[in-house]
């Protein structure tokens, strides 16, 4: 078995050196690609077949046996391709696909594939008119299972290298049949295929990416008026799905801060109009002008204190928005006695502005939350998890301890056994193959396959019978401190770790805003005194603007972006500032434990040791 690592950084290299000396590890200094990455390990496979094999993927115990039966009885068959699930036991309409001519792209982008998925016509790129059960001829394959004959690839070629994801396995397919050989989807057996940061398809990134190896496809294998053609939709495709992207996101963002600014500025005139007639006697007391420009700034402070407060993060939690909305309050009254005479209309309508906006948000998110919007459920989504664990006692133990050492707080957890041998846990809620009466009972709404105790193929043919019941799926591999899982095929595998306060979270991001603009702000008005301090004054007097504006931070990675750690601004320190003579591997190891680790203890002591470097 080869493994090739595209320049990782999270110590995939030295635990396959551990764990699994047989393999024949390659390791690129730079992400070379998928197409150049899997040729380097094919030119030197020896064997009869190649298969090419994601990382993402949870392989049946009988999957390569069957597979390999297949090749020897199909001598024709040049590729061969599998039916996958996602991590909720859904079919991957990926597993089989036609080859995507410029008509069956357009039926595809304009919708009618959809429409009339049992149609020969429309439904050609994924072969949607094909029952998913049985085994087809087919013209492409999905590179993230592709079983190959070595003969054919030594007749067509390998991957072709001017792709750098996503296409290439089209492309080779393609060749395949052109060589004389023919592609089969395999129905017989089925493997887990859990999705990626890399495919994220609802991301302007991915549509780019991907399209754009389509027209490279079209240049290549298509006449030049059908390349012409092809691009024409294609381009099309990139900018409808770019800008339904963009705007989905614009409107998913925003939706609700400007619902809440809505309610809040007219409850406040609503307020005041009552506080005008019962208490000051007649209405329009307060100038008109005077309002239009504090109401809306009044709205918008207690909105931002709210949000710094944690009050619009997941999961919901109603004391950081008692708490946003009492300190955008206090903001509110210091800034109200620092104004002219003229500009203060009222304290009092401050204080019922105040109570007014935090009943507004704790109704408003009360609704939500009966409403059954996920973002929304008081009290944090986990807390309604109702978790069953299967597998042994022991595994069960040990599952049941790391779930406790996570942010998940179940409300219900039950042991599910794969033995039989009169088990008396307390958790104990049945035998295994009475796991749809328990899933009924129980309300379960998510389960947990323990993969020491429970065979891939059993735990694949369970989600299969068990997709109708609504429930979650994940998988805790043995001696793992982790817990995989992912219910959407558009999203990354859902992660259940010991908890790592990873620098991306909500809360950090707010504080290392904090921190930049507070370290700014006096960095700014005693600039007189420290820029003495510095190597490079003039570049520090430009760091404190691009740092106060948002350009940079004060600490992160350096001015590079890095795509394999969570994002946040480019910075003018990092913790691995010190380690330029250092091994790559070092210097992103501390990168590593920066991000999944964050306290801005940590920021503060970075700036400290490295402050006449602020200007660098």
């Amino acid at each position: 078995m080869f493994v090739v690592d595209n320049n990782s950084v999270d110590g995939s290299v030295a635990l396959i050196k551990k764990k699994f000396p047989e393999v024949k590890l390659i390791v690129n200094t730079v992400n070379t690609g998928f197409s150049v990455g899997n040729n380097q390990a094919i030119k030197l496979a020896q064997g009869k077949y190649v298969l090419l094999l994601n990382p993402d993927t949870v392989v049946q115990e009988d999957t390569f046996k069957k597979t390999l039966a297949f090749m020897e009885t199909h001598p024709e068959a040049g590729g061969l391709g599998i039916k996958m699930l996602d991590g909720k036991g859904n079919f991957l309409p990926e597993s089989k696909r036609g080859l995507p001519t410029p008509s069956v792209a357009f039926y595809k982008i304009f919708g009618l594939a959809k429409l009339f998925p049992k149609s020969e016509k429309f439904g050609q790129y994924h072969l949607t008119y094909l029952n998913k059960n049985k085994n087809h001829q087919v013209d492409i394959l999905s590179g993230a299972f592709m079983l190959m004959r070595k003969e054919a690839l030594n007749k067509v070629g390998l991957l072709d290298e001017t792709f750098f994801m996503y296409g290439e396995d089209i492309d080779l397919s393609f060749r395949i049949t052109q060589g004389g050989y023919k592609n089969y989807y395999f129905a017989e057996s089925s493997i887990i295929h859990y999705k990626g940061e890399s495919t994220k398809k609802s991301s302007v990134n991915y549509v780019l990416v991907f399209y754009k190896a389509m027209a490279i496809f079209a240049e290549k294998h298509f006449s030049k008026k059908h390349a012409r053609t092809f691009h024409i939709l294609i381009y099309f495709a990139i900018y409808l799905r770019a800008a339904a992207a963009i705007f989905g996101r614009l409107i998913k963002q925003l939706f609700f801060p400007a619902l809440d600014f809505i309610l809040i500025l007219l409850g406040l005139y609503f307020c005041k109009n009552l506080y005008e007639i019962n208490f000051k006697l007649y209405p329009n007391f307060y100038s008109s002008e005077i309002l239009k420009l504090f109401f809306p700034l009044y709205t918008l402070i207690w909105m931002f204190f709210t949000y710094l407060s944690g009050g619009y993060d997941v999961p919901l939690r109603m004391w950081k928005i008692i708490r946003g909305v009492m300190a955008g309050s206090a903001f509110i009254l210091i800034l109200y006695s620092l104004l002219p005479e003229y500009y203060r209309f009222s304290r009092a309508l401050i204080l019922i502005g105040s109570a007014y906006t935090f009943l507004i948000y704790v109704l408003t998110r009360l609704v939500f939350h009966l409403l059954k919007i996920k973002k929304f459920k008081l009290g944090g989504i986990n807390n309604y998890a109702r978790i069953a664990i299967i597998g042994s006692e022991k595994e069960f133990i040990r599952v049941n301890s790391l779930l406790k050492q996570t942010k998940i707080n179940a409300e219900f957890t039950g042991f599910v056994s794969t033995e039989n041998n009169g088990v008396k846990n307390e958790f104990y809620i049945g035998p295994f193959h009475q796991i749809n009466e328990i899933i009924d009972v129980h309300h379960v709404r998510e389960i947990i396959f323990c993969a020491r105790d429970i065979s891939s193929g059993e735990i694949i043919d369970k989600m299969v019978t068990l997709v109708t019941k609504g429930v979650e799926f994940k998988i805790a591999p043995p001696e793992s401190l982790s817990i995989i899982g992912s219910s959407n095929i558009d999203t990354a595998g859902d992660l259940y770790v010991i908890d790592i306060n990873n620098v991306g979270r909500p809360e950090n991001r707010r504080k290392k805003r904090l921190l930049d603009l507070t370290v700014s702000f006096i960095l700014i008005v005693f600039v007189w005194f420290f820029i003495w301090f510095q190597k490079n004054k003039v570049g520090f007097v430009a760091n404190c603007f691009k740092v106060m504006f948002g350009i940079y931070s004060w600490v992160g990675y350096g001015k590079a972006k890095r795509k394999d750690l969570p994002s946040i601004k480019p910075s003018v320190l990092s913790p691995a500032l010190g380690l330029t003579s250092l091994s790559d591997e070092r210097i992103n190891r501390a990168l590593l434990n920066y991000s999944k680790d964050y306290k801005i203890e940590n920021d503060f002591k970075i700036i400290y040791t490295n402050f006449s470097k602020l200007g660098c």
